[in-house]
């Protein structure tokens, strides 16, 4: 819910989703403009190829692939992505785990997405050099953590209690 929630900003959504009966309950998280589709079979490159494959075809000029599990993303890091993709045609938000949490393109390019050791630590690492192979110019957001773990959940939930508690500077009565 929280990812969902700071795109609520955006129209244009397809939220994709796995498995195929989870429809009715993703349905609810809808909002105006946003369609919930079915994720392709295969593995995360595969998913993510024929999202990007579907939404050329459909006639975009610009798509923007976020994680769900990216609680820290902000509506401004897909502004900026969106606003680059006028200029370069791949961007990318590097993740502290060596993935990234957003990847955006201005056309489809599957090459990108075929053999990579996908949950590994060599994902971002990989996507760049392809990129740099296949000539793509390429930007590149703020590196953020990604929430893979337990642990990476209960830094997330003390990082945005901390946000929330008012502070006061001693002495400052």
């Amino acid at each position: 819910h929280t990812v969902l929630g700071k795109l609520g900003a955006f129209n244009g959504i397809d939220l994709r989703f796995a498995p195929s009966d989870a429809g009715q309950a993703i349905e609810a998280w809808l909002r105006p403009g946003w369609r919930a589709v079915v994720q392709s079979e295969g593995d995360l490159g595969r998913r993510m190829a024929s999202a990007f494959a579907d939404a050329f075809r459909a006639g975009a000029k610009r798509v923007v692939i976020v994680g769900s599990d990216c609680p820290y993303l902000e509506p401004e890091d897909i502004r900026t992505a969106w606003t680059h993709l006028r200029m370069c045609d791949l961007v990318l938000g590097p993740a502290e785990d060596g993935g990234y949490w957003l990847i955006g393109l201005r056309e489809a390019q599957p090459e990108l997405f075929e053999n990579v050791a996908w949950s590994s630590a060599r994902v971002f690492a990989e996507t760049m050099e392809r990129a740099k192979t296949l000539g793509l110019k390429s930007f590149l957001l703020r590196k953020l953590s990604d929430v893979d773990t337990r642990a990476d959940w209960e830094r997330f939930i003390a990082a945005e209690a901390l946000s929330r508690t008012p502070h006061r500077l001693p002495g400052a009565d």
